[in-house]
């Protein structure tokens, strides 16, 4: 029988009353009267150009077709736009975000090496970087003094001759925490002393007020993942990209598994959601940002409760519980029972889940009002419950 691998712990942990993650995400997912705030998708699209392109190109059977094996001409020439990144970058068009962290973990990391990430975080990199390299080091960062992210300081402390590679998810997943362009400019002076690659994964680079980019700092150890499940709404389609100068994308397309190419229908999609964007971006983050202060405005009648991260340059946010006296997993269960999808903090943190409830809320407004007002009754129903309880 074959053993299971050890690597770091999977990102997805099995909720109560489900005997796997998979059976639970396939309830939330089938019912359709569920507020869907615990993936940090994106559910404010109308039909628009996107959805047309999609459905034209199944109309015209395009996937028939296998499509070029690294994405489309087009395509690829419109995210180096969307970015404003010059022709000296070269892209690979992947099945989502996740397919371009993988292979960059694969590519950069020998046996040797050590990657540095941060806790909270996106866990499945801890998991990538674990298979590759020799270990990953995840620095708490759910402190006021760091500002709630990695910083250069923190690597520096952390770093030792074998650190080969940096995650900066930015927006960070789950606080919504970025970067200047001071602290980017500092990444870049280290990688380039260290000989360190930067993994800047800017999933949620659309949702941010202001936001800089690590190539345009430090283009020959920066290779950026691109995203089309969040403010593009396509997450379903499974489609992203990797970017990076054509060194690094040529020694990357050695490895790939998807040589046949991505996702016909999505690239079609794809390269309308670009092309379209300017038409309504700015809808979609005029509602995000209303939709956290609703949010705001509810957590702050609980006593002990904050968001530490506020506001939150992301489409998520997390809501701090330590001194409420009700726990993350309580809430989120009280909550699921009434249709909302939220996560407790397990899902992003090893250190810090028993502390917040992350919430997303790129969704209509009145699901987040609807929100808003059932955590109060569970937070206070939880409370008087225990109350009595004792």
């Amino acid at each position: 029988m074959i053993s299971p691998k050890k690597y770091a712990r999977p990102a997805k942990s099995i909720p109560k009353g489900y005997k796997t993650a998979n059976d639970f995400f396939d309830y939330v997912f089938n019912d359709e009267d569920m507020v869907w705030m615990g993936q940090n998708t994106n559910h404010l699209h109308d039909e628009n150009e996107i959805m047309d392109s999609m459905m034209q190109s199944i109309k015209k059977r395009d996937y028939n077709k296998y499509p070029p094996p690294e994405g489309f001409p087009e395509l690829k020439e419109l995210i180096l736009e969307d970015l404003g990144l010059q022709s000296e970058f070269d892209i690979l068009v992947t099945a989502g975000g996740t397919e371009s962290l993988y292979l960059c973990c694969n590519d950069i990391l020998a046996p040797e090496n050590n990657t540095i990430t941060c806790d909270p975080g996106y866990l499945i990199i801890d998991n990538f970087a674990s298979r590759f390299g020799d270990h990953v080091k995840s620095v708490p960062i759910y402190n006021k003094e760091c500002g709630y992210k990695l910083t250069p300081k923190l690597v520096r402390e952390n770093m030792d001759a074998n650190t080969k590679l940096i995650s900066l998810v930015d927006p960070l997943n789950p606080l919504g925490s970025s970067y200047n362009k001071e602290e980017l400019k500092d990444f870049a002076d280290l990688a380039e002393d260290n000989d360190i690659y930067l993994l800047h994964d800017i999933t949620y680079r659309d949702f941010a007020e202001e936001h800089h980019l690590m190539a345009k700092y430090a283009p020959e150890h920066t290779l950026t993942v691109y995203s089309f499940s969040k403010i593009y709404g396509m997450a379903g389609m499974r489609i992203g990209a990797l970017i990076g100068i054509p060194e690094l994308i040529k020694s990357i397309k050695t490895i790939v598994i998807n040589d046949l190419g991505t996702n016909l229908v999505a690239q079609r999609g794809a390269l309308a959601a670009v092309k379209s964007k300017k038409q309504w971006l700015g809808r979609i983050t005029d509602i995000t940002r209303s939709n956290q202060k609703i949010i705001k405005d509810a957590v702050d009648q609980v006593s002990g409760a904050f968001i530490p991260v506020y506001p939150s340059q992301g489409n998520m946010l997390a809501i701090d519980l330590k001194n409420t006296g009700v726990t993350p997993l309580e809430i989120s269960e009280y909550l699921l029972e009434r249709k909302i999808f939220t996560r407790e903090g397990s899902y992003t943190s090893s250190r810090f889940g028993e502390r917040y409830l992350r919430v997303s809320f790129s969704i209509p407004p009145e699901d987040v009002h609807y929100f808003a007002k059932t955590f109060l009754e569970g937070m206070e129903s939880i409370k008087r419950s225990k109350l009595c309880g004792s």
